[in-house]
């Protein structure tokens, strides 16, 4: 099975590759980097040429309100056209959990915008909606930094390791419910803020981490329902916080 797989030399992206080239597929990544463009159309063709299914999991390169919006409508649309003309039947599509729930999250906004298009689209297509990665955990405590004191909202949060959400895509590529939105998470939940006092911490930053219950998440108001999965498809990763930490440690060593 050829699976093109967009942004495929990411974080993310490598992973999908490598895991379905693990099961014996044909995994291609496509990025601007390999001569794919989709905000242009430039290589798309040649790119799908045989191909089976797509999966997409690129990232706007941008959080400019307008610039994301457009990125995702742009590259959305010039992807699905180039998958039809193609033949191509499967189209699996990496978003985030709660986009519908944050209106005022810009980035939110545009995932959104792309998802209609999926939608509205002829492809068998699988929308598969991730909570935020282990790995941002340190950008969350820098962006949720007034005046030098972390200020976290006192919800419900449910990060993932991103080698959990590069499964949940790869299966779905390959096994997905077709025309049907599914949301991973990771197997345990924390309270926001707990959590990021417990990494800084862990890690001798010295910034005091105070629980406000009006401190935004990316511009938006969010409550217990809004960063974690609450959809009838729910797969929860396999990866705990502890485990994670422990391969990024022997990872470091190695």
């Amino acid at each position: 099975m050829k699976i093109v797989v967009i942004g495929g030399t990411g974080r993310i992206g490598s992973q999908v590759v490598a895991q379905l080239r693990e099961q014996g597929h044909e995994a291609v990544p496509a990025a601007p980097s390999t001569g794919v463009n989709t905000l242009t159309g430039e290589g798309l063709a040649e790119a799908l040429a045989g191909a089976d299914a797509v999966a997409d999991v690129s990232g706007s390169p941008t959080f400019e309100p307008d610039e994301v919006l457009d990125f995702f409508r742009r590259s959305t649309s010039n992807l699905l056209a180039a998958e039809q003309a193609a033949g191509v039947g499967r189209h699996v599509a990496l978003s985030i959990v709660g986009t519908r729930r944050q209106p005022e999250n810009a980035y939110f906004r545009a995932k959104v915008a792309q998802e209609d298009l999926i939608e509205a689209s002829s492809a068998e297509w699988t929308i598969v909606h991730a909570t935020q990665f282990f790995e941002f955990l340190p950008t969350l405590a820098d962006y949720q930094t007034v005046d030098g004191v972390v200020r976290v909202p006192p919800v419900a949060f449910q990060p993932i390791a991103t080698r959990d959400v590069a499964a949940a895509v790869a299966h779905a590529v390959l096994n997905g419910p077709a025309r049907t939105h599914v949301e991973v998470a990771g197997p345990e939940r924390f309270r926001y803020d707990e959590l990021l006092r417990q990494e800084l911490a862990e890690a001798g930053d010295p910034r005091e981490v105070v629980t406000d219950p009006d401190a935004r998440y990316w511009g938006a108001v969010v409550d217990d329902h809004s960063l974690v999965p609450e959809g009838e498809h729910v797969t929860l990763g396999a990866t705990t916080l502890a485990e994670w930490k422990q391969a990024q440690a022997a990872g470091s060593a190695a």
